[in-house]
């Protein structure tokens, strides 16, 4: 094979054109087929929602899901990778919503729940060949033809399967609970999904100390509260038994708090101490059973406006006496549900009031409102402001709420000891996330509320009915054909409101679907079933290929996708789903926030990528603390930094293929086709081919066995080292070889090492950066694909060799920094210089040391006083007789004569004819005794004092020189 210089191209241009290549050879689907199925490595690809463009988010995770892939592959893997879509739960309905111009759940009936499930169905269509060409561009291999859509009558099927096996293991079960509450959306969502994207945002909320006068008494119970809304549902309050209580006169109020909280309650606006007086001190346990009046009107109940004890009562905060509104809070009803304290609920579905002084109002537009007449009415103490973190719909941004709603659970606690123990099972990295945030998360973990009540997902499949004599008839349906020979329907769709409208007769009852659809993060922790239509199709492949081999995400869903895809496995089946999982730390703009087009605070992705290449925005992500699971802010600079030291690559082969066309190199290709290069190692003599060739089987053996970890940042660390080495130190320290050596041997090593280093490198390359490294392949060799090929064998390493030439890079730096500090140029030649080590080193490297430092003479000796001498001593002598002078202005002459070849546009074999003019009689002396070296490395044929044609004026030493150059 010959090669032909210039024949580099802008990653931009090689990279688009890979991409058609790919695409028109089919060389994923080659790389699949290629593998046996017998050998599978399975991968679960958490899908992307189909709601937006994708960001930098998605890019991270989907080239850590093309990387680990392609390596598996290499190593003989099959690694089927096919697309998957999100398409249900709010994200998809706030959606559609905006596209309607729907502002809150009660116009859905007004559109029409068929119109709007239309809608819902043709937006999940719309955008998905733009993600394409965005994954394409980032280089990931995935199989969109044959994806899986969450909402595909297919894979609903599998997640009714799934719902039905889980009640009939008794793990899921229908209850009341309080739960976090979208009043916008006016369903209940999962803590996780809050806690995912860090929905928290600061509010400023009235801070509002209430009195509860007691019955019969002239003092009032002081409570604290920044939820002022939720007062009217007060049925009860809570002190702590062994509290310390104080009664306190304060103006004309006479009030109970804990003595505790004296301190931080009782300031004024100037946070003075406000004037009272104890009037007594008490244990909380004095206050139990006492009635008190209500705040507000309310009916008269057993059990209401009555002290409690409870043991989440606490001096932290607050006053030591808590209000409860068993509707509104966690805490306050399960008190209720202990005591039969009644339960009032005050508010609609969407957080309105249902009568009232505040009738129709939105509890959030009203808190401030309530706390200022309570105050007004001198029903209050005082009001302060409080700035604080409140929780906030992950999807439409609205301020939640807590409410006590009727839904359907999965038994977490009953599982918790089983999904913490296949937890040991799973290989986490980084590792303290295992048994740290994934862990903790399952300990803390409530019973998963799964029902959501909304349209666009997948329909709870329980129909219910009652009997004449009121016994209530629930029907778990698991499958089409099962509903089919219950009702006598099958459908082609089965969402909202097609289902519904499904009804049937059992054991003399008329049944009707329940209108709850199901949580989507149930569906996607079905994903590694339904993606298969399991157990409808496919049973022998799923089984023989579960639990799967990798998953890979961002922090957040460790409490998300991770958790729920265990939790359905370990109730299904008592085990993981899968093996092994990476984890990665969020992307933030460029000034450390979350990245927004309004900040303006990134770059389109795209755009970056055509101006520095995919694999450089690949690598900078590969290597940055993101995979350690830490946060990262994206700069554009990086890309940039990693682009130039990537290029090169480039700029060996650049030498390798100016070298090689103008010496006529050739390369024979291995018989066989696409098969591992040779070891030349075996039959090179020069120790830089020796080295060399050593370090890039050293590269491989260290990625793989990092790869093997799933420790990315470590398997990537070396690889720029080592292309600097290759580069700036191999190829630098034989340039000579390529085009001065008259040992044509030596030079046909250098051209067989650096192309087999080459080449070798592009397969080390190719999961990471595979642009890259298929251009670098293909040009090197010609061959198919570098992709189609396996993981390189670790050849020959001479360790003894790779530890010498560290040694003298080490001392040779030594020498350079004293020269340095001694304000001498490195191309002026020096006597000598003396080297003491702790062991002996080869020959070659010693001439080495003496070509870098540019010395006559190396002086090598041991040390023998018994010291470690781990880093050695260089000592240089520094008197330049004037000889050494002239012939280090000879060097500089050289290097100038060089530079104007360059400037000129003359080709590296070009012969010239030279031209020196100088005054300096020094000068001209210099050029006189090294006239033959000068025309030799400079490729002269001819030499004259006088130039003619342009002249390049140019200072040797402060000393003026004019140069003209003319093509021979």
């Amino acid at each position: 094979m010959k090669f032909e210089k210039n024949t580099r191209r802008r990653a931009k241009e090689y990279e688009a054109d890979l991409v058609s290549y790919w695409k028109k050879n089919k060389t994923f689907e080659k790389s699949v087929d290629n593998r046996s199925k017998d050998n599978a490595y399975v991968f679960y690809d958490g899908p992307p929602f189909l709601t937006g463009l994708p960001h930098y988010g998605h890019l991270l995770g989907s080239t850590i899901k093309d990387v680990i892939p392609r390596y598996f592959t290499m190593k003989g893997k099959r690694v089927e990778r096919v697309w998957g879509w999100d398409c249900h739960g709010l994200p998809a309905e706030n959606y559609v919503e905006k596209q309607l111009g729907i502002k809150d759940k009660r116009d859905i009936e007004k559109v029409g729940l068929r119109k709007y499930i239309e809608a819902c169905h043709a937006s999940m269509l719309e955008i998905s060949g733009e993600w394409e060409e965005t994954i394409d561009r980032i280089g990931r291999w995935v199989d969109f033809n044959g994806a899986y859509r969450t909402m595909d009558k297919e894979y609903m099927e599998s997640v009714w399967w799934v719902f039905k096996e889980l009640h009939s293991k008794g793990k899921i079960y229908e209850g009341e609970r309080v739960l976090m509450y979208c009043p916008h959306d006016a369903t209940p969502i999962s803590k996780s999904e809050v806690a995912m994207d860090n929905s928290y945002q600061d509010v400023t909320d009235p801070s509002l100390y209430v009195k509860f006068k007691l019955k019969d008494e002239n003092t009032s119970l002081l409570i604290w509260t920044t939820t002022p809304w939720t007062l009217s549902a007060n049925t009860a309050l809570a002190v702590g038994k062994n509290i310390e209580y104080v009664e306190i006169e304060v103006g004309r109020d006479k009030l109970i708090l804990a003595k505790e909280r004296i301190g931080s309650v009782l300031k004024d606006e100037k946070h003075q101490l406000i004037k009272h007086k104890v009037l007594r001190e008490f244990k909380g346990s004095e206050l139990v059973g006492k009635s008190y009046e209500p705040l507000f009107k309310t009916a008269e109940e057993p059990n209401s406006n009555l002290v409690w004890e409870a043991d989440f009562v606490n001096t932290e905060e607050g006053t030591g006496v808590v209000h409860i509104a068993p509707a509104y809070g966690e805490d306050d009803y399960d008190l209720a549900k202990k005591h039969n304290i009644p339960l009032v609920m005050t508010t609609n579905e969407e957080g309105e009031y249902l009568d009232g002084q505040w009738q129709g109002k939105k509890i959030w537009d009203v808190n401030k409102e309530i706390a200022k007449t309570l105050k007004e009415e001198g029903k209050a103490f005082k009001i302060d402001y409080i700035r604080h973190s409140y929780p906030h719909c992950h999807r439409c941004g609205a301020k939640l709420m807590y409410r006590a709603h009727p839904s359907w659970f999965m038994d977490i606690a009953g599982q918790k000891d089983k999904m913490l123990d296949k937890n040991r099972s799973i290989e986490w990295f980084p590792g303290h996330i295992k048994n740290g945030r994934f862990a903790k998360n399952v300990e803390s973990a409530p019973d998963w509320n799964l029902s959501r009540d909304r349209y666009w997902a997948t329909a709870m499949p329980v129909w219910r009915g009652t009997k004449p004599d009121g016994q209530e008839v629930t029907v778990v349906v698991g499958s089409y054909k099962e509903l089919k020979e219950l009702s006598g329907k099958e459908l082609d769709d089965y969402h909202r409101p097609y289902v519904d409208e499904i009804t049937f007769e059992y054991q003399g009852t008329q049944m009707k679907r329940i209108d709850k659809v199901l949580d989507c993060w149930f569906e996607s922790g079905s994903m590694p079933f339904a993606q298969f239509h399991y157990p409808f199709e496919n049973v022998e492949k799923f089984e023989k290929n579960f639990p799967g081999d990798f998953i890979v995400e961002y922090v957040g869903q460790v409490r998300a996708w991770f958790y729920y895809m265990h939790a359905i496995s370990v109730g299904l089946f008592g085990t993981n789903a899968f093996k092994q999982v990476v984890v990665t730390g969020t992307i933030a703009g460029n000034d450390g926030r979350k990245m927004s087009k309004s900040y303006g605070n990134y770059t389109d992705p795209n755009v970056v990528m055509d101006q520095y290449s995919a694999d450089s925005l690949r690598y900078l992500l590969l290597q940055s603390p993101l995979l350690n699971g830490e946060d990262f802010a994206l700069q554009d600079k990086d890309v940039s930094d990693i682009a130039r030291k990537l290029s090169m690559v480039w700029n060996m082969y650049d030498f390798f293929t100016l070298y090689a066309d103008v010496d006529g190199w050739e390369w024979n290709p291995p018989k066989g086709g696409q098969t591992q290069l040779d070891d030349p190692s075996k039959n090179l003599t020069n120790p830089l081919d020796i080295w060399i060739v050593s370090r890039v089987h050293q590269l491989g053996q260290e990625i793989d066995q990092h790869m093997q970890k799933y420790d990315i940042p470590n398997a990537v660390k070396p690889i720029l080292p080592f292309i600097d080495d290759a580069s700036n130190w191999y190829v630098r320290r034989s340039r000579k070889r390529f085009w001065k050596s008259d040992n044509d041997q030596d030079k046909n090593d250098a051209y067989k090492t650096l192309h087999y280093v080459l080449v070798y490198l592009s397969q080390l390359l190719a999961p990471f950066t595979p642009f890259l490294a298929e251009e670098l392949y293909q040009k090197l060799t010609g061959g198919e694909s570098v992709h189609l090929l396996t993981w390189p064998e670790v050849g020959s390493i001479d360790a003894v060799l790779t530890e010498d030439m560290l040694i003298i890079r080490s001392l040779i730096r030594q020498g350079l920094q004293s020269r340095a500090e001694q304000g001498i140029k490195v191309r002026q030649p020096l006597l000598s210089a003396d080297i003491t080590y702790s062991r002996n080193i080869h020959d070659d490297l010693i001439e080495i040391i003496q070509e870098e430092l540019n010395v006559k003479d190396v002086r090598f000796s041991l040390f023998t006083d018994g010291s470690s001498g781990a880093l050695g001593s260089v000592l240089i002598d520094y008197d330049i007789s004037p000889e050494l002078k002239l012939e280090g202005m000879m060097r500089e002459v050289i290097r100038q004569v060089q530079n104007t070849r360059k400037a000129t546009g003359l080709e590296v074999d070009d012969r010239i004819i030279l031209s020196f003019a100088t005054n300096d009689k020094e000068l001209q002396q210099a050029i006189k005794e090294h006239q033959d070296t000068i025309m030799s490395e400079t490729l002269t044929k001819e030499l004259n004092s006088k130039p003619s044609g342009p002249i390049t004026n140019v200072k040797i030493d402060g000393i003026e020189l004019d140069i003209a150059i003319e093509k021979a």
